[in-house]
């Protein structure tokens, strides 16, 4: 749960900083980029170096279940972009 927790807040971040309010397909295309990038980098966190329960765990899945860890931190993260760019917008008035 941290690390969804962190990557929420990256997205919120990097929505908040993204260029062009109110571009939406631009933030979405940069974010899922982004989001993959830091999804594959927190699921290999996830599985390696941090102790169980400190994230989402599908590993009895096997493959199948790190690829959907991945699009778990990617929809995370966009959301969170999403939300970043909302609070762009409403602290910029």
């Amino acid at each position: 749960m941290l690390l969804e927790l962190l990557n929420l807040i990256f997205g919120i971040v990097f929505g908040f900083f993204h260029h062009g309010k109110e571009d939406y397909a631009g933030l979405l295309r940069n974010g899922a980029i982004t989001g993959l990038i830091l999804g594959i980098v927190f699921v290999l966190i996830a599985i390696y170096l941090v102790p169980a329960g400190t994230s989402i765990n599908v590993g009895f899945l096997g493959i199948f279940g790190i690829f959907i860890e991945i699009i778990i931190f990617v929809i995370i993260f966009i959301l969170g972009a999403f939300i970043g760019d909302r609070l762009e917008s409403v602290l910029k008035k």
